[in-house]
């Protein structure tokens, strides 16, 4: 690693160190000279990256409680009386139920939760172009997404003829599989036994087992049982329970759907009558709205909503929110009232009467103070009197402390990235690849910006865009930078640099200061695009995106000279195609975007290995060249101790190429708790309606963004098993701070000497993050990983210390 090579004035501080200590040859040594200055560091290397994959941004960081607020979503297909739908087309039969093929969509049985018993069902995969489909048991925990369930999967594949047995824990581990005839197209009876530990898998009625499984690494030994495919069509009939001496064959029947909004659900109580229309006549904002018709008979008519995907909104008692909701009646002679209710709505914990409605759209404000504590409450609107009304654009939000600032932003996550020691905020991600994702629509009255098809939610809206991002930034006093379409239009580009920094006194700096933003924006970057050019080396891509890059940063750059681009094509060092497009930006971006991976404890080794060959390529390209590099996106797939060591030692890799890397962001920001729908289950700090916390990599991101210093002075580790070591010291010399990261299952016991910091005090600080790889923070359990710190005392200049295993370790030294 870079730590370990440098030049002749290093080499004689390490000779002239060694006659003076007694160590083993294969003991691991530490020198540290504070006097050797290896290169500095900016500010924005302890960054994140948020966009809104994994809903970080609506039902996360936005202080918006309701999730689908513009009626965009349409109704769910069906339910099934005694099932429960986490994802996927499910549809009755006539003799069973048939799914589409999706990435994970279950279909989970509400009872029995059992331990031993059999399960069994007839299964048919109508083609062998799928993948495989088949019985979950034990489940626990489901939600929507992939791997979103703890259970064991049971299923069939025609493609790959095989049985396949595996596990899930919100992942997935392949257990076993065996090969087998399985013909497309022909009813397969599937069963199941389970007693303790062990699964048997029976198929057409064998009598021995095809796979006899005993899970000897922490079974799961109780749970439901569930349908699900996995990217395959397929059909499922006579599905039976045996538990004990009790037979519970079980029947898809379908309850009555309403035309009701898919995130909403319809309310009808006493005897009224209720007719629900998704409507697209004369919506106040997007293509829908929501219209209510209360019939005869007494009772209420209304909907309900219960934040994202029906996790509930949490109430506290004496809590107030504010909202407000878009109505209008051609009938409506009574009052249509709003409340926070109990999930099931038999209470009610506030409510407002909104009265005077009009034949056109209009704005209703109201507020609500709960008068109870409920973590998994809803906001309901109804009529209690025959009439028509419609609905559109429901806000509900906190106040006073519970925003951010006054801004439309939950308190509780900001502050907790404030506290992680986020430098720095990228804005971006494949979000900005949608076709709809234009800044245009993000600007102006929230309630009138459109609903687009987004990236990675189909009924995304622009309530929350770039701008908001800029000012929570501003008023965090955290870095910014964001991404941007590349087919924005020339006129649009330029126009957008107005909007961000022109006087108010220009058209779009007016615009800007209307929207409640007078002093121009002060933006660190904007980036074209973002993973351009991913699915493949295609010089037509390439040769797009330069020709893109160029239409806009000329038009940004006409307005004003200053902003900073950055290149988002895809980096492929040995590319033809790759080195064009250096050339042909080179003097108009300032920097290019390397998206690497840090899942890996030494993950820090290849990004070292990557930067030392992208630096490489820029100076044989031109020698001359001013073009730097940042890492927006440093991606996994992990939130656990594993993962928070791989961006401890990619941290520690950036900052030794910090005078070349500008800016590192971990992916992903912000995670909710088991709404983890779009696969990236990597999220630093995680969130529930009620509460934040961190995960074991916003921890090591917090211990060494809080020990940062500008300057990084030469080390060189020796010894046989070394660890990954960075060292720095303040501007001033007087502040000196050693990152040590251990990724061994094994304590390392090193030597650390310290050379050109003479007059230590005898108290230094140390904080240690330290735990086993899987090792995560559960809500039950929020602080099981966390840093420990403490004082430590050394004398002189050289002190032994020992490095548990498995551990992020950060010291600081005052002289």
């Amino acid at each position: 690693m870079a730590n370990r090579y440098f030049g002749v004035a290093a080499l004689l501080f390490v000779v002239a160190l060694v006659p003076a200590i007694q160590v083993y040859a294969d003991a691991i040594v530490i020198h540290v000279d504070a006097s050797q200055v290896a290169g500095s560091i900016t500010p924005w290397m302890y960054g994140s990256c948020i966009e809104d994959v994994n809903h970080e941004i609506y039902g996360g960081l936005y202080d918006q409680k309701i999730f689908g607020e513009s009626f965009e979503e349409p109704p769910p297909a069906v339910k099934f009386a005694d099932w429960t739908s986490y994802g996927g087309g499910w549809m009755p039969d006539g003799v069973g139920c048939r799914v589409d093929a999706d990435s994970g969509g279950m279909l989970v049985r509400n009872t029995p939760e059992f331990a031993d018993g059999t399960v069994e069902t007839d299964i048919k995969l109508p083609d062998d172009h799928g993948n495989n489909a088949g019985l979950l048991v034990r489940v626990g925990t489901p939600g929507v997404g992939a791997d979103n369930f703890n259970g064991y999967e049971v299923s069939l594949s025609a493609s790959g003829q095989q049985i396949i047995l595996g596990k899930h824990h919100h992942d997935f581990h392949m257990l076993q599989t065996v090969s087998t005839a399985i013909t497309s197209g022909t009813w397969h009876h599937l069963r199941v036994d389970l007693k303790g530990p062990r699964i048997s898998v029976f198929l057409d009625g064998s009598t021995a087992p095809q796979i006899d499984f005993t899970d000897t690494q922490n079974p799961l030994l109780t749970g439901k049982i569930a349908l699900r495919t996995w990217n395959a069509d397929a059909d499922f009939r006579k599905v039976r329970i045996q538990v004990k001496q009790r037979s519970i064959s079980t029947t898809f029947r379908a309850t009555a759907v309403h035309d009701v909004s898919g995130q909403w659900d319809p309310i009808r109580t006493g005897r009224a009558t209720a007719v629900f229309l998704r409507d697209n006549t004369l919506p106040y904002n997007g293509a829908y709205c929501q219209k209510i018709t209360h019939g005869p008979g007494p009772g209420r008519v209304g909907i309900a909503n219960q934040g994202l995907n029906h996790w509930g909104i949490a109430v506290r008692k004496g809590q107030t929110f504010q909202g407000r909701v878009y109505l209008r009646t051609k009938s409506l002679n009574e009052r249509v009232t709003v409340a926070l209710q109990s999930a099931d709505g038999r209470t009610n914990y506030a409510t407002q009467a909104i009265r005077g409605l009009g034949v056109n759209w209009a704005k209703y404000p109201f507020k609500l103070t709960a008068n109870t504590t409920d973590k998994g409450a809803r906001f309901a609107l109804w009529i209690e009197q025959p009439g028509t009304v419609w609905v559109d654009q429901a806000v509900l939000m906190g106040t006073g402390a519970e925003q951010f600032h006054g801004l439309p932003i939950r308190a509780d996550i900001a502050n907790a990235l404030v506290a992680e020691g986020v430098t720095f905020l990228r804005y971006g991600g494949s979000m900005v690849n949608a076709p709809g994702y234009r800044w245009k629509n993000m600007i102006g009255n929230p309630d009138r910006r459109p609903p687009y098809a987004g990236t990675w939610y189909p009924y995304s809206t622009n309530g929350f865009g770039i701008f908001d991002f800029l000012n929570f930034c501003d008023s965090a006093h955290i870095g910014d930078a964001f991404a941007i379409n590349i087919e924005e239009t020339a006129q649009d580009a330029a126009d957008l640099a107005d909007y961000l920094t022109a006087p108010a006194t220009n058209l779009w700096g007016h615009r800007r200061a209307v929207d409640g933003h007078p002093a121009p924006y002060h933006v660190h970057y904007i980036e074209i695009g973002n993973e351009e050019c991913l699915g493949g080396d295609d010089a037509a891509a390439y040769a797009h995106y330069i020709e893109r890059f160029h239409t806009i940063a000329h038009a940004i750059h006409s307005r004003n000279a200053a902003l900073q681009l950055v290149c988002a094509a895809w980096w492929r060092p040995d590319s033809p195609h790759v080195e064009r497009v250096f050339k042909a930006l080179d003097g108009e971006a300032a920097a290019w975007d390397l998206h690497v991976g840090s899942d890996d404890p030494s993950a820090g080794t290849d990004v070292d290995r990557q930067l030392t060959q992208m630096e490489q390529r820029f100076r044989q390209w031109d020698p001359q060249t001013k073009m730097k590099a940042v890492i927006f996106e440093e991606n996994g797939g992990l939130h656990s101790m594993q993962r928070a060591l791989g961006h401890a030692t990619t941290v520690n890799a950036t900052r030794r190429h910090g005078d070349f890397v500008l800016v590192d962001c971990a992916a992903n920001c912000l995670q909710p708790w088991g709404e983890n729908d779009n696969g990236w289950d990597q999220g630093q700090v995680f969130f529930t309606p009620d509460r934040t916390w961190a995960m074991p990599p916003a921890y090591a991101q917090k211990i060494v963004s809080l020990n940062a210093q500008p300057i990084r002075i030469q080390t060189l580790v020796t010894g046989v098993e070394q660890p990954d070591v960075l060292a720095t010291r303040s501007a001033d010399g007087k502040t000196l701070v050693l990152n040590v990261v251990n990724v061994s299952g094994d304590a390392q016991r090193a030597t650390i000497i310290l050379s050109g910091f003479e007059g230590v005090r005898s108290v230094g600080q140390v904080w240690t993050l330290a735990a086993a790889l899987a090792a995560v923070n559960p809500p039950d359990g929020p602080e099981v990983v966390r840093p420990k710190v403490r004082e430590f005392r050394i004398a002189g200049t050289q002190f032994d210390y020992t490095f548990s295993a498995h551990s992020d370790t950060v010291f600081r030294l005052r002289r």
